[in-house]
Formats: C-alpha cells, sequence, structure tokens
C-alpha cells in the first residue's frame, strides 16, 4: 500500500503504484488499462471486480480486437465480489463502471484506504457525493474524476489566451457538442449503453457533462441556469437527448456573461466546438474541426493551431500520468472530487431546469446536498 501524506503540499513522496484494482473494463475501462500497462509494464499487478466478464478486447479506436482474450492479454487477476478485491489492499482504484454506481464504488475504495480514479460523470445523483468529498479529504487520499480535454493543447492554449487578456473583458460565449449515439461504440449495441439508459445515470446532459466541466474550468462556476430539451428524438433510449442551455456566469466587476451550452446524441457529422468574444477579439477552438483560432477586435486572424496529427489517447496518457504524479507525488489533482461535484451539479441544475420549465439556481442545489461553500467544498 501507498504511504499515506498530508495532501495536497506534501514534501515527501508516496511510495510507487503496485497494485491496482479496476471496476468496469468496458471501453474506457479497457483504456485506462492498456495505457497503464504502456506505462508502468508489468510492474504493477492488475485486479478487476467484474460483473458481466465480457472477455473481449476493444482497441484504441473502439473495434473489436478478434482472437484476444481481454483477461489474459491484460495480465487481470479478477474478482467476483468487491469485498474480495479491496481485501487485495489496492493502492488505486479505477471507477469506470456506469455512473449510477459511482458513489457507492468510490466510497467504499476509499474506505479501504485506496486512491481512486472515477470516470465522468461523478455519478448520476448529488446523493452521498459530499460523503465521498469530506472522506478523501480527511483521509488525505487523492480522489479525481477524469476528464481528459483538460489536457488538450486546445483547452490549454484557451486557458492561456482568457488569463492572458488577449480577446479582452469576455462578453458571451457558447459551446456545442452533438454526436450521434448509435456511433460512439461500434462493438456494442447504443442501446445497452449506459449513456442511453436512464437506470445507469445516462443522457446526453451527463454524458456529455465535459463542455460543463470546461466552461467552469475557464470562466467559474455558473450561478443560474435555463434548459430546454428532454427526450426528443426517435432513438431508442429512455434519457434526455437533446439539450440547450443558457447559463448565467458571472464576469469581472460582477457583469452578466451569458454562456449558451448545446448537448445533443443525434449530430451527423457531429460538431464539437467552444467559441468566446471579448470586447478585443474572438477565439474558436474545434474538436471536430480540430484547431483553434483567434481573432483580433478588427476581425484579423492574428493565431491559429492545428491539431489534425494530435493522437486522442495521448490526452488519456496524460491523464493518467497526472493521476499517478498525485498519487505518488502528493499533487494536487486539476480535477478533485469537488471540482467535479461542482460540474455535476450544473448538470443536475440542467436537468431540473427542463423538468420545470423554470431556472435553477445552482448555488441552491449545492446547498441542497450539503455541498455549500461551507459545507463539502
Amino acid at each position: 500500500m501507498s504511504v499515506v501524506l498530508d495532501f495536497p503540499g506534501a514534501k515527501r513522496v508516496r511510495a510507487p503504484v503496485e497494485r491496482c484494482l479496476f471496476v468496469g473494463l468496458g471501453g474506457i475501462g479497457q483504456r485506462h488499462l492498456r495505457n497503464l500497462r504502456a506505462l508502468r509494464g508489468a510492474k504493477v499487478e492488475v485486479h478487476a471486480f467484474r460483473v458481466r466478464r465480457e472477455r473481449q478486447v476493444v482497441s484504441d479506436t473502439l473495434q473489436l480486437v478478434p482472437g484476444e482474450d481481454l483477461e489474459t492479454k491484460y495480465d487481470v487477476v479478477v474478482h467476483e465480489d468487491l469485498d474480495g478485491a479491496l481485501a487485495k489492499r489496492p493502492d488505486v482504484v479505477f471507477v469506470t463502471n456506469p455512473s449510477s454506481l459511482h458513489v457507492d464504488i468510490t466510497r467504499r475504495a476509499l474506505e479501504a484506504g485506496a486512491h481512486v480514479l472515477v470516470e465522468k460523470p461523478l455519478s448520476h445523483s448529488l446523493e452521498g457525493v459530499a460523503d465521498l468529498v469530506r472522506q478523501s479529504q480527511s483521509r488525505k487520499l487523492v480522489g479525481y474524476v477524469a476528464y481528459q480535454l483538460r489536457f488538450h493543447p486546445g483547452f490549454q492554449r484557451t486557458a492561456e489566451i482568457l488569463s492572458q487578456g488577449l480577446v479582452g473583458r469576455p462578453l458571451f460565449a457558447e459551446a456545442v457538442v452533438g454526436e450521434h449515439l448509435p456511433s460512439f461504440h461500434p462493438y456494442e449495441d447504443y442501446r445497452r449503453m449506459y449513456a442511453s439508459r436512464r437506470d445507469l445515470g445516462g443522457g446526453v446532459t451527463l454524458s456529455q457533462i465535459h463542455e460543463i466541466d470546461l466552461l467552469m474550468a475557464l470562466l467559474g462556476r455558473p450561478e443560474r441556469v435555463f434548459s430546454l430539451g428532454g427526450k426528443l428524438s426517435s432513438l431508442e433510449v429512455d434519457v434526455d437527448d437533446v439539450s440547450s442551455s443558457l447559463l448565467e456566469f458571472r464576469g469581472s466587476e460582477g457583469r452578466v456573461l451569458p454562456v449558451r451550452l448545446h448537448q445533443d446524441f443525434v449530430q451527423r457529422p457531429g460538431e464539437r466546438r467552444f467559441a468566446l468574444v471579448g470586447e478585443a477579439g474572438k477565439l474558436e477552438w474545434s474538436l471536430s474541426g480540430r484547431s483553434l483560432k483567434r481573432w483580433s477586435a478588427e476581425g484579423e486572424l492574428v493565431e491559429t493551431h492545428d491539431y489534425a496529427e494530435l493522437p486522442r489517447n495521448r490526452l488519456f496518457e496524460a491523464e493518467l500520468s497526472h493521476f499517478l504524479g498525485c498519487v505518488e507525488r502528493a499533487e494536487a489533482p486539476n480535477v478533485s472530487l469537488s471540482s467535479g461535484a461542482e460540474s455535476l451539479a450544473v448538470a443536475l441544475s440542467i436537468l431540473e431546469s427542463q423538468a420545470s420549465g423554470m431556472p435553477v439556481n445552482v448555488g441552491a442545489v449545492l446547498d441542497r446536498a450539503g455541498l455549500s461553500q461551507g459545507g463539502a467544498l
């Protein structure tokens, strides 16, 4: 087991990660496992708590690899019950199962003394989340919510542009993510995926929560949201598949900073971009277009970046290295459980607004969950 030191800011290092437990080995779980083996080889002992026990191997491009067995290929020790798996005292636990199961697994992992990487979203509700935040803090354990787009050079350059004031005071922004749900995982029927099922915590607002995290990382926490959407398409799902929201942020001097957020499961071809207009220019980071551009106040293109050759898996590799660094060197995670709870609260506020037809105060949602600034956050 790794030695638990004061966190963050400890001067010494923890022992290296020697034993990992995976709870869920679908597409994203296999990606983390594949990257772990590439980064650390056979030095790390890998355990897994598995329920469905499907053994097919999924590639980087989300295709089935014929003739390979998952558990053999990656030398995985499989457990049929979670208590038995946690009894092996893993240093870290990867929580990569459906989001409706995240809180219980994360709580039990923290109670067992393990550091935790939880796939986004942190959960499908805020029930029990405040306890996770408190446990992670009191036990001095890393609780990390996986948002790999934080490691995209487009996001990092966007953050620099805003911090350096290169587009002036922000006036308004827009984030769009639209993708065709049945095309997400070519290796499985989309109707089985967690994203398409209410009981597993799916839906476009929660599943495409990356944009909410990015907006908050760049602009802070919105005060209120108003949203229209729901189950609008003919997809065979029981969750929201179109969501269009207006988020009220506060810019400098307390001025309103309106942001439009659109999410959907139906667009073909897909679209994913972030745009912001300021008093001294405009920027657009397009993930679907694999580029970032910045214009001056006069409309002149003054900066451009091409990400066409950036391998998608590089973001996940950087994310895993960051997480392991947090565990082994007592570094602060760029997305803590507290941060993950706040982005989740915004997503749930959006869903509440869709249901009520009224604006929702995000702070009130956090307060109800015991996650106000005076509480666990």
